[in-house]
């Protein structure tokens, strides 16, 4: 406002590792308990990548905390759950899903030739997180009718914690629940409060640790572990799409 021109200096230094040019997964799981059961899985993820501006906090820290939580809160509960619970912290995801397509193609069946792998039939859904810091305000089904009233029943305990919940039939893309879905398996993204994801943090340089509401992270947490439970103890697996059977 004075007239004085700004000028700004900045010290970059950049280096490439090409030591391992390999992307990476993490995967851990709780077995199942059930004898017969144990052999049929129950996915939770989110994805450890993120954009280069910041730290990734929201995009998507948030996804792994909320997971990563679920799975302690199922473990220090003492539960036991009959099918075999599995996270998945994947890598890739910004470039292209590349980790969990990876992951899906070697163990469940390519998409492309439509050949399956024998865990494909033992698959009983996927659960993922990645819009950001807030709390789960519902779920989208895929275009998966069948699962509408299993959630809807799934959510009443829920009622005091998941204000004003909407269950829509409506797809939403762009994470890596579609490697899932592009594969005929049940694979769910949960709506959530937007919050600041769309108008500040997503891949700019503000997505970082202050940006995260630790309580909607708690809450997804909980939400999450409940979902991850009732699926691993249902009678039967996951209705999946009729178009995909």
């Amino acid at each position: 406002s004075n007239g004085v021109e700004v000028e700004v200096e900045a010290e970059v230094q950049t280096r490439y590792r090409t030591d391992d040019l390999q992307g990476y997964n993490v995967i851990a799981e709780i077995p199942g308990s059930d004898p017969t059961l144990k052999a049929e899985i129950v996915m939770l993820g989110g994805h450890l990548d993120s954009w280069h501006g910041a730290t990734g906090a929201t995009d998507n820290a948030a996804g792994c905390i909320v997971m990563m939580e679920a799975v302690r809160i199922l473990q220090a509960t003492g539960l036991q759950p009959k099918r075999t619970v599995r996270i998945a912290l994947w890598g890739g995801e910004e470039e292209g899903l590349y980790g969990s397509r990876g992951y899906v193609k070697k163990h469940f069946g390519d998409p492309q030739t439509k050949e399956m792998k024998p865990d494909h039939e033992k698959m009983s859904a996927y659960y993922n997180i990645d819009n950001g810091t807030g709390r789960v305000r519902g779920i989208y089904l895929q275009g998966n009718a069948a699962v509408e009233p299993i959630f809807n029943a799934w959510f009443l305990p829920l009622d005091d914690i998941v204000e004003d919940r909407t269950i829509t039939i409506s797809n939403t893309g762009g994470t890596d629940h579609q490697s899932f879905d592009a594969l005929g398996l049940p694979g769910f993204q949960f709506i959530q409060d937007p919050v600041e994801y769309n108008t500040r943090t997503h891949h700019t340089n503000m997505d970082m640790y202050e940006r995260l509401e630790l309580d909607d992270l708690k809450q997804m947490s909980v939400v999450i572990a409940s979902f991850v439970y009732n699926t691993a103890q249902r009678d039967e697996m996951l209705p999946r799409k009729l178009a995909n059977k």
